[in-house]
């Protein structure tokens, strides 16, 4: 982030925003990223607009310009009926909103936000996350958190880094699909025991399965099948076939933090050797 920001020089590589080059022409990148960092670096003792208006003279807006931008990033994260509070006394939802105006305030081609979510409640959290979304129909938005649910919900592209590697990239539909080529489906059945393990046997697609007890005569089936195989339409068919009563049938699916999990621990593993 800091980097891409112009804050921290690298010592290595090449780094691009809108196609000016971070190092050789960092006014240029300057003036085409927006950046919130994790710690939001607000002047409290200021007032909401006074705060904006300061900011957006600062990042060389004329006094026109000024004006109106101030109005519409007010609009835009729903700061208006606060504009005349001083920051200090702002709540920290209202307090990160703040600080997603100022790094829109000179409308810039990126907008890089750093935990933007971290140390709000739910309602302040569900709050800024569709502000986000909303921000993505018109920019370019790059978000860094560790809360991943957070990203799950939020972004459409992810990217997983360690130790400054990118290990994956892609969208997290598409991540799940590659960690998932043979979903494991679970599906609780009112059956005989000896029935439904005799019944699985016979099924080649089934490479694997467990049986266990869930409450009367129902029974958990979680049925592992061979890569790339779905299974759920299979076991319909033979629950109605022979009678049986179906309650659940589902296909798990893997979270972002199973696939951050799995990606890291296979680079600490190919590390090791």
């Amino acid at each position: 982030m800091r980097i891409l920001s112009g804050f921290l020089p690298a010592s290595s590589g090449t780094v691009r925003v809108a196609g000016f080059d971070v190092f050789t022409q960092a006014d240029e990148v300057r003036r085409r990223i927006g950046y919130m960092p994790e710690n939001n670096p607000l002047h409290r003792d200021m007032r909401v607009k006074e705060y904006l208006r300061f900011r957006a003279r600062l990042k060389g807006l004329s006094l026109a310009r000024t004006r109106d931008r101030v109005d519409t990033v007010m609009r835009q994260c729903g700061l208006v009926d606060v504009h005349r509070k001083m920051i200090a006394h702002l709540s920290k939802g209202y307090q990160q909103r703040v600080g997603l105006a100022d790094a829109l305030v000179h409308e810039p081609d990126l907008i890089i936000l750093d935990e933007p979510t971290i140390g709000l409640d739910p309602n302040q959290i569900r709050s800024v996350r569709q502000l986000i979304k909303e921000l993505g129909q018109r920019h370019t938005v790059l978000i860094s958190s560790h809360i991943l649910p957070e990203v799950e919900v939020t972004c459409n592209r992810v990217l997983i880094l360690q130790q400054g590697k990118i290990l994956a990239a892609d969208s997290p539909e598409q991540l799940r699909a590659k960690m998932s080529k043979s979903g494991q489906v679970v599906a609780e059945i009112a059956a005989p025991f000896e029935a439904l393990k005799a019944c699985w046997d016979e099924v080649p697609e089934v490479e694997h399965y467990d049986v266990s007890p869930v409450d009367g005569d129902f029974f958990r089936c979680a049925l592992t099948p061979r890569e790339g195989v779905d299974l759920r339409r299979q076991v319909f068919e033979i629950v109605r076939s022979r009678g049986w009563e179906l309650r659940e049938l589902t296909r798990s699916r893997h979270s972002l933090e199973d696939i951050f999990v799995a990606v890291t621990a296979t680079s600490r593993e190919e590390e090791s050797f």
